[in-house]
């Protein structure tokens, strides 16, 4: 058995002074105002933008990141519609194989001390459901039959791809003190990290 903690990685996305650039251009056509483009002009004019609540702008351009965290949070994820995803499938995988050490990974659960009384019956249950998963699979049951004993607790990777304004929408949901911990936990770094590389798009929206 395994026990990691959830991440992200940022696996596609365009240079940001690219990203602003484009964005300008696309919504000065709405105001005929190309001509007032400048080196330096993006950034001023998408702040302007968003704060006058024209975000379908930043519709046309688009971030796929790549999140690790338990599969309860990835329920709550796809529930983001306007998206595309990509997860591990627990049909497909099956985690008795080498390829997966022949073991189950689960994602841990921070808000407990790992020598509280919590904590030991939370480990306690994952290590007697990789038990009897392996145990299913080895009595002839397929990984889409041994999957119903599988926890909200197990690890998954999803990748996600969003528009801008979708991910703003994402962040004000996923990052704010009225999440789930767990998905605060991997969401607020990330939305961290875009407000560093992309200021003029997500400085604006508070987290936890």
């Amino acid at each position: 058995m395994k026990i990691i903690s959830p991440e992200y990685e940022i696996i596609e996305m365009n240079d940001s002074k690219e990203i602003l650039k484009k964005i300008e251009l696309c919504g000065r056509v709405c105001y005929k105002s190309e001509n007032s483009i400048s080196e330096d002009s993006a950034e001023r004019f998408i702040r302007s933008i968003i704060k006058s609540g024209h975000e379908s702008v930043i519709e046309h351009e688009k971030i796929t990141v790549k999140i690790i965290c338990d599969r309860g949070i990835s329920h709550e994820i796809v529930r983001h519609r306007i998206a595309s995803y990509s997860q591990e499938s627990t049909r497909y995988c099956n985690y008795s194989k080498d390829k997966f050490g022949s073991e189950l990974t689960f994602i841990k659960p921070f808000f407990w001390e790992e020598n509280s009384e919590l904590y030991k019956i939370w480990i306690e249950q994952m290590q007697n459901i990789e038990k009897n998963y392996i145990k299913l699979v080895s009595l002839g049951a397929t990984p889409e039959q041994a999957r119903s004993i599988l926890p909200n607790s197990l690890k998954t990777e999803i990748i996600v791809t969003m528009n801008l304004r979708e991910w703003r929408h994402f962040f004000r949901l996923r990052a704010s003190k009225h999440a789930h911990p767990q998905m605060q936990e991997v969401i607020v770094p990330l939305l961290n990290k875009m407000k560093e590389l992309l200021p003029a798009v997500f400085e604006d929206i508070d987290c936890c």
